[in-house]
């Protein structure tokens, strides 16, 4: 008896200190929790409950006296030939952009960690500075380049002879210019990403590569996109997450023209909200989170180790 008393004093004097411990443990994490609940975890929700009524602007007064429409605000996606629009745009911007940027980024590790050594910091610096510039100072600046009479671009095609086109107000050349611009916004970030990665690839590895006869082909091909697959997972990720929601870029150059060529799902979400389609527009927004969704989970199948397959 005396013994079992004993263990359960013990037990008690040990629970104290460990509940004491978890007690001061949520009291340091209960400002963020507060936080996150009030700002990111409710209005998460809200919104979500919010895709399945039909509220409006002039619903604010009063929002518990919307009608729960269920899933018609998704159903009439598919029916809106301007979200279908912007759906496709967006799809085109991605499918790509993505490869474009990773190819470029790819391109300028490769030489940097190849050839330059002794300027390696300075042009590390010089690409980067587009991915710490202002997203809407650098589309007003591409706008003015871009112009069709007064525009850098075309004045340099004038000095060979060649008439320049209207880059940003024809249908067929307005999204390859965004795509063009936001590739070279972004490949700086990607390039000193796999630049990290090259990096971390034993020498030993291409050392190995020449003494079989490898060519610098062969290396690149068998040694260093093997070794960089988890580097092309994050880049992949990243890039594909940041150019489905792309948005400044027709916001500031081309208002999403000419004729809706270049509106992406994000900027037609904007409009729906600016409208006061809320709960049409959450239903828009919900959409593209499952598009990023679907997307990574595509990356990590592609290029995830050998080891998780």
């Amino acid at each position: 008896m005396t013994t079992a008393a004993s263990d359960a004093t013990t037990r008690r004097g040990r629970g104290v200190p460990r509940l004491r411990r978890a007690l001061v443990g949520w009291g340091f994490a209960l400002p963020f929790t507060v936080l996150f609940l009030v700002f990111m975890a409710g209005p998460v929700i809200a919104s979500l409950l919010m895709s399945f009524t039909d509220l409006r602007s002039a619903d604010l007064r009063n929002p518990l006296a919307v009608n729960v429409v269920g899933i018609q605000n998704y159903s009439r996606l598919f029916n809106d030939e301007l979200f279908v629009k912007s759906a496709v745009n967006t799809a085109i911007f991605v499918l790509a952009g993505v490869p474009l940027t990773m190819v470029c980024g790819l391109a300028a590790a490769l030489g940097l960690n190849a050839g330059l050594t002794r300027f390696r910091s300075l042009f590390r610096v010089g690409y980067y500075l587009p991915v710490v510039t202002s997203i809407v100072a650098i589309a007003v600046v591409w706008r003015f380049l871009l112009q069709p009479d007064s525009g850098l671009l075309n004045s340099l095609l004038r000095l060979v002879g060649v008439d320049g086109p209207n880059w940003l107000y024809d249908t067929r050349l307005a999204l390859p210019s965004l795509i063009v611009m936001a590739a070279w916004r972004n490949l700086g970030y990607q390039m000193v990403i796999f630049l990290a990665g090259l990096q971390a690839i034993p020498q030993e590895l291409y050392e190995a590569a020449r003494i079989d006869g490898a060519t610098g082909w062969q290396q690149l091909r068998y040694v260093t996109l093997p070794a960089l697959r988890p580097t092309l997972l994050f880049v992949g990720v990243i890039g594909t997450i940041g150019y489905l929601q792309f948005f400044e870029e027709p916001l500031v150059m081309t208002q999403g023209g000419p004729l809706n060529s270049t509106l992406s799902v994000s900027y037609h979400i904007y409009n729906q909200f600016g409208f006061g389609n809320y709960g049409y527009a959450s239903a828009m927004s919900y959409v593209l989170f499952l598009a990023i969704v679907l997307m990574s989970i595509l990356w990590f199948r592609l290029l995830r180790s050998d080891e998780g397959r």
